[in-house]
């Protein structure tokens, strides 16, 4: 039986998944909204704006959240 993970590794790996996550959120939402935006006049500053700070926040907290609980 392996011995648990103590708090110091679990928090440094849901850290690193939640800077994976960040740029995964980033590159989708950038994506996303490059696919799905019907702004003509400033498309790349929208879906940059959208990418950074709202979908990438959000996907990187997951990742660290899911990262933090499933590790035991």
């Amino acid at each position: 039986m392996e011995p648990p993970m103590t708090f110091l590794k679990r928090s440094a790996l849901s850290l690193s998944l939640g800077v994976l996550g960040y740029f995964v959120g980033l590159f989708g939402g950038i994506g996303l909204v490059c696919l799905l935006s019907s702004n003509q006049y400033d498309r790349s500053t929208e879906a940059a704006m959208t990418g950074a700070f709202l979908v990438g926040p959000l996907v990187g907290l997951l990742f660290a959240i899911v990262g933090f609980v499933r590790s035991k």
